[in-house]
């Protein structure tokens, strides 16, 4: 089983006991009251977002009646975690973004790309190129690899942001929450002892009609509803003067897809060796990992790209240095969001939820999707909502088929995925590198996250009914 990816080192580690006594009516009440606030400060003040989590997260933690001294620790800590797992990852993505715009290389792929797909097929393309790199990363390194090329074909082939950029989140998100070998699946199915192979095949299965609908499909009313221009820093422009030489396409996407192949030989032989203390298996743990993948990527990428391009050692620092400017804002709200979430998990949310939902008595299958939609929405982790899920409705897997085990699985994913919002460090992410406001990354992120986890489940039921 791999180890702990970006999300999961995001969600912080769990504490014994909640920081408050506080009772599951006044913890609700604290929870909406808390969103609230940021949404609140957000869209009426205009104050910016980072602040805004931080003031939501005291008051979620004051209305919980947790002491101030520990809500703020939780805060810290998860803040500190997530730019730990996923700012790294942020950085690096965006040096390599960089050396991709100005070697050249971006726009040898988005030419390629253009040429060969036409304007109705671009956003099929999209999800396809996404659902095949999505298979084997997580969520936060899969964003930090697409969206130079997605704000680049956006741009340069005059189609709409949400038009190619929905596809593509689809495609990631669905076989983050959905697809072995992400860490969410597999924990999943060592919960609920459910075959490994099964549940891959009926992961994709379920996966692909998902990503054709809450992808190119819901992208044409997305695009309808909002009309963005992404932030200027972040789109990859041309080459300010004319290179002699730009790199390959070939060179240029073997570098993009390095860590792609990095991590999916990880993950190949954790699931073949399955020996923590095998040489090979520790050995590929460490080039596998997705600090170490992207940094190789990176490595390279200073020779096939820039140095492909003709660029002394000034230039490549200068370029590297450049990259990192525009992700300052992008770094502080994504980890506040981590440390928002924190507070939530640290105040019971979680538990909470589990509690009130030990007594439903309906379908397995449903009852597991519920309770990881309400531990994903309070605690805006997809990763904890099916950790959690997974841990509470494993006895309900004794009696179950190996086929509708695996089934199980796919239904806490397809829960964990419901309704990103403002807890969640993935929904900054997105707000941010799109360059949305709130109200306009619920309408077309969060909307299409809770389509995914909708189409999922209701493509789970009906495999139930036949297999």
């Amino acid at each position: 089983m791999p180890h702990l990816s970006a999300e999961m080192l995001a969600a912080g580690p769990a504490p014994v006991e909640p920081i408050t006594s506080a009772g599951h009516a006044q913890l609700a009440v604290a929870v909406l009251l808390g969103i609230a606030v940021i949404v609140l400060l957000i869209t009426k003040f205009k104050l910016h977002a980072f602040l805004s989590l931080i003031v939501g997260s005291l008051a979620l933690g004051a209305i919980a009646g947790a002491p101030l001294d520990k809500v703020i620790t939780s805060f810290t800590t998860g803040l500190g975690t997530t730019t730990a797992g996923v700012g790294v990852l942020i950085a690096l993505g965006a040096i390599l973004g960089k050396l991709l715009a100005d070697s050249g290389g971006a726009d040898q792929v988005v030419d390629t790309i253009l040429a060969r797909a036409s304007n109705r097929a671009m956003p099929w393309a999209m999800a396809l190129i996404a659902g095949i790199i999505g298979l084997p990363l997580f969520f936060e390194v899969g964003i930090v690899l697409l969206i130079p090329v997605v704000l680049l074909v956006a741009k340069r082939g005059g189609h709409s942001l949400m038009r190619i950029g929905i596809p593509a989140l689809a495609g990631l998100s669905v076989m983050h929450g959905l697809v072995p070998p992400h860490p969410g699946p597999l924990a999943a199915i060592d919960a609920v002892k459910a075959n490994l192979g099964v549940t891959l095949a009926l992961g994709v299965l379920v996966a692909i009609p998902t990503v054709v609908i809450a992808g190119p499909l819901f992208a044409r009313y997305a695009s309808r509803w909002v009309d963005v221009t992404p932030p200027e820093g972040l789109v990859p422009q041309r080459p300010s003067e004319d290179l002699e030489k730009r790199p390959g396409f070939a060179a240029t996407v073997a570098t993009v897809l390095l860590p792609v192949v990095l991590m999916l030989a990880k993950s190949l032989v954790d699931i073949v060796i399955d020996d923590p203390e095998d040489t090979v298996q520790r050995t590929f743990d460490v080039i596998g990992n997705p600090l170490i993948a992207l940094l190789a990527a990176v490595v390279v990428g200073l020779f096939t790209l820039g140095r492909a391009a003709g660029f002394g050692k000034d230039r490549i620092a200068t370029t590297v240095e450049k990259s990192l400017i525009p992700i300052a804002g992008i770094l502080l709200i994504v980890g506040a969001g981590g440390g928002f979430k924190q507070t939530l998990i640290d105040v019971g949310v979680g538990q909470m939820i589990m509690d009130v939902s030990k007594d439903w008595n309906i379908s397995a299958l449903l009852l597991a999707w519920l309770i990881a939609v309400g531990i994903r929405l309070a605690t805006g982790s997809a990763t904890v909502a099916t950790i959690s899920a997974a841990g509470l409705v494993a006895p309900l897997a004794a009696d179950m088929s190996t086929a509708h085990v695996s089934l199980l699985v796919l239904a806490i994913g397809a829960g964990s995925l419901f309704f990103s919002h403002v807890n969640d460090a993935g929904f900054w992410l997105v707000k941010e590198y799109f360059g949305m406001k709130v109200g306009e990354t619920i309408k077309t992120w969060s909307l299409m996250e809770t389509i995914i986890s909708v189409v999922s489940i209701v493509f789970v039921l009906l495999l139930s009914l036949v297999i």
